[in-house]
Protein backbone atom coordinates (compact mmCIF):
# COMPACT_ATOMS: atom_id res chain seq x y z
CA UNK A 1 0.00 0.00 0.00
CA UNK A 2 1.22 3.64 -0.63
CA UNK A 3 -0.04 6.80 0.32
CA UNK A 4 -0.01 10.35 0.10
CA UNK A 5 -2.48 12.73 1.88
CA UNK A 6 -5.09 12.62 -0.81
CA UNK A 7 -4.14 9.06 -2.49
CA UNK A 8 -4.03 5.79 -1.48
CA UNK A 9 -3.36 2.65 -3.81
CA UNK A 10 -2.43 -1.09 -2.90
CA UNK A 11 -0.34 -3.38 -5.26
CA UNK A 12 -0.90 -7.14 -5.65
CA UNK A 13 -4.44 -8.95 -3.55
CA UNK A 14 -2.91 -12.18 -3.05
CA UNK A 15 -5.02 -12.09 0.80
CA UNK A 16 -8.29 -12.56 1.08
CA UNK A 17 -10.50 -9.83 3.13
CA UNK A 18 -10.04 -11.03 6.44
CA UNK A 19 -6.64 -11.74 6.60
CA UNK A 20 -6.05 -8.03 4.82
CA UNK A 21 -7.81 -6.04 7.26
CA UNK A 22 -5.85 -7.95 10.48
CA UNK A 23 -3.00 -6.99 9.08
CA UNK A 24 -3.95 -3.05 8.72
CA UNK A 25 -5.44 -3.15 12.20
CA UNK A 26 -1.94 -4.59 13.17
CA UNK A 27 0.06 -1.50 12.00
CA UNK A 28 -2.70 0.96 13.03
CA UNK A 29 -4.44 1.72 9.60
CA UNK A 30 -8.16 1.99 9.13
CA UNK A 31 -8.55 1.82 5.61
CA UNK A 32 -12.20 2.64 3.94
CA UNK A 33 -11.08 4.22 0.66
CA UNK A 34 -8.95 3.07 -2.00
CA UNK A 35 -7.91 4.80 -5.09
CA UNK A 36 -6.62 2.33 -7.38
CA UNK A 37 -5.80 -1.72 -7.18
CA UNK A 38 -2.63 -2.49 -9.55
CA UNK A 39 -1.97 -5.95 -10.23
CA UNK A 40 1.81 -7.19 -11.38
CA UNK A 41 0.69 -10.86 -12.51
CA UNK A 42 -2.00 -13.57 -12.31
CA UNK A 43 -0.34 -15.72 -10.00
CA UNK A 44 -2.31 -16.67 -7.29
CA UNK A 45 -0.27 -15.97 -4.60
CA UNK A 46 -0.61 -12.19 -6.10
CA UNK A 47 -4.39 -12.17 -7.09
CA UNK A 48 -6.34 -14.59 -4.53
CA UNK A 49 -7.75 -11.80 -2.81
CA UNK A 50 -8.45 -9.66 -6.01
CA UNK A 51 -12.73 -10.44 -6.15
CA UNK A 52 -12.86 -9.45 -2.23
CA UNK A 53 -11.44 -6.61 -2.14
CA UNK A 54 -12.39 -4.86 -5.40
CA UNK A 55 -15.81 -5.49 -3.44
CA UNK A 56 -15.06 -4.08 -0.63
CA UNK A 57 -13.17 -1.40 -1.78
CA UNK A 58 -14.78 -0.38 -4.94
CA UNK A 59 -11.79 0.72 -6.61
CA UNK A 60 -10.65 1.05 -10.30
CA UNK A 61 -8.08 -1.88 -10.98
CA UNK A 62 -5.03 -1.44 -13.35
CA UNK A 63 -3.75 -4.06 -14.92
CA UNK A 64 -2.73 -4.99 -18.37
CA UNK A 65 -5.01 -6.89 -21.13
CA UNK A 66 -2.52 -10.01 -21.29
CA UNK A 67 -2.95 -9.91 -17.27
CA UNK A 68 -6.46 -9.29 -17.23
CA UNK A 69 -7.32 -12.21 -19.72
CA UNK A 70 -5.11 -14.56 -17.18
CA UNK A 71 -7.04 -13.44 -14.59
CA UNK A 72 -10.42 -14.40 -16.08
CA UNK A 73 -9.32 -17.62 -16.25
CA UNK A 74 -7.85 -18.28 -12.70
CA UNK A 75 -10.15 -16.06 -10.63
CA UNK A 76 -13.23 -17.47 -9.98
CA UNK A 77 -16.93 -15.49 -11.72
CA UNK A 78 -17.16 -12.79 -9.04
CA UNK A 79 -14.27 -11.44 -10.36
CA UNK A 80 -15.58 -9.74 -13.34
CA UNK A 81 -18.73 -8.88 -11.61
CA UNK A 82 -17.20 -6.51 -8.98
CA UNK A 83 -14.91 -4.32 -11.38
CA UNK A 84 -16.08 -1.17 -10.85
CA UNK A 85 -13.69 0.65 -12.67
CA UNK A 86 -11.18 -0.97 -15.20
CA UNK A 87 -8.03 0.96 -16.51
CA UNK A 88 -5.66 -0.81 -19.14
CA UNK A 89 -2.50 -0.20 -18.73
CA UNK A 90 0.51 -1.34 -20.73
CA UNK A 91 4.67 -1.74 -19.98
CA UNK A 92 6.20 1.95 -20.83
CA UNK A 93 3.24 4.24 -20.52
CA UNK A 94 3.21 6.02 -17.98
CA UNK A 95 -0.27 6.94 -16.23
CA UNK A 96 -1.37 8.76 -13.06
CA UNK A 97 -3.75 8.23 -10.08
CA UNK A 98 -4.21 11.40 -7.94
CA UNK A 99 -1.28 12.31 -6.67
CA UNK A 100 0.98 9.54 -8.41
CA UNK A 101 2.91 9.36 -11.45
CA UNK A 102 3.42 5.44 -12.41
CA UNK A 103 5.21 4.20 -14.79
CA UNK A 104 4.84 0.01 -15.05
CA UNK A 105 7.87 -1.25 -16.91
CA UNK A 106 8.32 -5.03 -17.95
CA UNK A 107 10.25 -7.85 -16.31
CA UNK A 108 11.24 -11.21 -17.18
CA UNK A 109 8.46 -14.02 -15.41
CA UNK A 110 6.34 -16.94 -16.66
CA UNK A 111 3.27 -15.29 -16.36
CA UNK A 112 1.38 -13.81 -18.97
CA UNK A 113 2.47 -10.03 -19.08
CA UNK A 114 4.45 -9.59 -16.44
CA UNK A 115 5.22 -5.93 -14.56
CA UNK A 116 6.85 -4.31 -11.92
CA UNK A 117 6.28 -0.69 -10.84
CA UNK A 118 7.68 2.67 -10.14
CA UNK A 119 5.86 5.42 -8.35
CA UNK A 120 6.46 9.13 -8.16
CA UNK A 121 4.89 11.43 -5.91
CA UNK A 122 5.74 14.57 -3.66
CA UNK A 123 9.27 14.03 -4.93
CA UNK A 124 10.22 10.38 -3.79
CA UNK A 125 10.16 7.52 -6.25
CA UNK A 126 9.05 3.96 -4.60
CA UNK A 127 10.12 0.96 -6.85
CA UNK A 128 8.39 -2.21 -6.58
CA UNK A 129 10.02 -5.18 -8.03
CA UNK A 130 8.70 -9.12 -7.10
CA UNK A 131 8.90 -12.44 -9.06
CA UNK A 132 11.46 -11.48 -11.92
CA UNK A 133 13.98 -14.20 -12.71
CA UNK A 134 17.07 -11.56 -14.16
CA UNK A 135 17.96 -8.39 -13.48
CA UNK A 136 18.40 -7.23 -16.89
CA UNK A 137 19.18 -3.53 -17.54
CA UNK A 138 16.50 -2.06 -18.11
CA UNK A 139 15.00 -3.15 -14.92
CA UNK A 140 17.94 -1.83 -13.02
CA UNK A 141 17.37 2.02 -14.96
CA UNK A 142 13.89 1.41 -13.60
CA UNK A 143 14.74 0.68 -10.18
CA UNK A 144 17.80 3.55 -10.24
CA UNK A 145 16.68 7.01 -8.22
CA UNK A 146 14.19 5.16 -5.63
CA UNK A 147 14.01 6.42 -2.35
CA UNK A 148 12.10 3.29 -1.38
CA UNK A 149 13.11 0.10 -3.71
CA UNK A 150 11.08 -3.17 -2.87
CA UNK A 151 12.91 -5.84 -4.12
CA UNK A 152 12.89 -9.74 -4.61
CA UNK A 153 15.39 -11.65 -2.83
CA UNK A 154 13.19 -15.53 -3.02
CA UNK A 155 15.89 -18.10 -2.64
CA UNK A 156 19.15 -19.17 -1.93
CA UNK A 157 20.61 -21.46 -4.59
CA UNK A 158 21.96 -24.11 -2.39
CA UNK A 159 18.83 -24.22 -0.41
CA UNK A 160 16.39 -24.77 -3.11
CA UNK A 161 18.54 -27.50 -4.24
CA UNK A 162 18.03 -29.84 -1.80
CA UNK A 163 14.75 -28.75 -1.01
CA UNK A 164 11.15 -30.83 -0.99
CA UNK A 165 10.20 -29.14 -4.54
CA UNK A 166 10.23 -31.66 -7.75
CA UNK A 167 13.39 -30.73 -9.77
CA UNK A 168 11.44 -29.24 -12.80
CA UNK A 169 9.52 -26.98 -10.15
CA UNK A 170 13.31 -26.08 -9.06
CA UNK A 171 14.34 -25.71 -12.71
CA UNK A 172 11.75 -23.01 -13.35
CA UNK A 173 12.52 -20.77 -10.44
CA UNK A 174 16.29 -20.83 -10.83
CA UNK A 175 15.88 -20.06 -14.62
CA UNK A 176 15.67 -16.45 -15.85
CA UNK A 177 11.85 -16.24 -15.98
CA UNK A 178 11.59 -17.21 -12.56
CA UNK A 179 12.66 -15.91 -9.17
CA UNK A 180 15.74 -14.33 -7.65
CA UNK A 181 18.20 -15.91 -5.46
CA UNK A 182 20.11 -14.31 -2.73
CA UNK A 183 22.97 -14.47 -4.49
CA UNK A 184 21.90 -12.42 -7.85
CA UNK A 185 20.69 -9.48 -5.86
CA UNK A 186 23.74 -9.52 -4.09
CA UNK A 187 25.97 -9.18 -7.30
CA UNK A 188 23.14 -6.49 -8.04
CA UNK A 189 23.56 -4.39 -4.60
CA UNK A 190 27.21 -4.55 -4.70
CA UNK A 191 27.64 -2.89 -8.03
CA UNK A 192 27.59 0.75 -8.52
CA UNK A 193 26.80 0.66 -12.29
CA UNK A 194 24.13 -1.63 -11.57
CA UNK A 195 22.21 -0.55 -7.41
CA UNK A 196 22.72 3.48 -6.89
CA UNK A 197 22.92 3.14 -3.16
CA UNK A 198 20.68 5.92 -2.72
CA UNK A 199 17.48 4.83 -1.89
CA UNK A 200 16.77 5.12 2.51
CA UNK A 201 15.22 1.72 2.49
CA UNK A 202 16.09 -1.41 0.27
CA UNK A 203 13.17 -3.96 1.42
CA UNK A 204 13.82 -7.58 0.36
CA UNK A 205 10.76 -9.32 -0.02
CA UNK A 206 8.76 -12.36 -1.51
CA UNK A 207 11.44 -15.16 0.40
CA UNK A 208 10.38 -18.20 -0.28
CA UNK A 209 9.74 -20.15 3.45
CA UNK A 210 10.58 -23.42 1.83
CA UNK A 211 14.08 -22.38 -0.10
CA UNK A 212 15.39 -19.05 2.15
CA UNK A 213 16.09 -17.65 5.68
CA UNK A 214 15.79 -14.03 6.57
CA UNK A 215 18.70 -14.28 8.25
CA UNK A 216 20.59 -15.62 4.78
CA UNK A 217 18.85 -13.05 3.19
CA UNK A 218 20.47 -10.36 5.01
CA UNK A 219 23.45 -11.95 5.49
CA UNK A 220 23.98 -12.03 1.76
CA UNK A 221 22.80 -8.77 1.40
CA UNK A 222 24.66 -6.55 3.83
CA UNK A 223 27.97 -8.30 2.77
CA UNK A 224 27.49 -7.27 -0.97
CA UNK A 225 26.60 -3.36 0.15
CA UNK A 226 29.78 -3.91 2.55
CA UNK A 227 31.60 -4.43 -0.94
CA UNK A 228 30.68 -1.13 -2.12
CA UNK A 229 33.14 1.51 -2.52
CA UNK A 230 33.28 4.15 0.15
CA UNK A 231 32.21 7.07 -1.93
CA UNK A 232 29.13 4.73 -3.11
CA UNK A 233 28.21 3.37 0.02
CA UNK A 234 24.55 2.42 1.08
CA UNK A 235 23.67 4.44 3.88
CA UNK A 236 20.53 3.44 4.21
CA UNK A 237 18.30 1.12 6.13
CA UNK A 238 17.93 -2.99 4.79
CA UNK A 239 14.74 -4.60 6.01
CA UNK A 240 13.48 -7.66 5.36
CA UNK A 241 9.80 -7.95 4.20
CA UNK A 242 8.00 -11.78 5.57
CA UNK A 243 5.28 -13.44 4.67
CA UNK A 244 3.19 -13.79 8.08
CA UNK A 245 3.54 -10.70 9.38
CA UNK A 246 3.24 -6.71 8.03
CA UNK A 247 5.77 -4.33 7.65
CA UNK A 248 5.46 -0.79 10.31
CA UNK A 249 4.56 2.25 7.42
CA UNK A 250 7.81 3.68 6.32
CA UNK A 251 7.37 7.83 5.91
CA UNK A 252 9.48 9.10 2.95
Amino acid sequence: MLETERTRLVVDCGLGKRETLARLAAIEKNIDHVDGILITHEHIDHCNGLPQMLGMWKAPLYVTEGTLDALNRVLPETFGKRIKGLEKIEAGKRFSVGDFEIRPFGIPHDAADPIAFAFYACGTKVAIATDLGKLTLPVKVHLRGAHCLVLESNHEAEKLKVGPYPWLVKQRIMGNHGHLSNQSVSEYLEDPDGFDGCAEYVVLAHLSQENNDPYLARLSAEVALGRRPSEQAFRGQLLIATQDAPMPPLEL
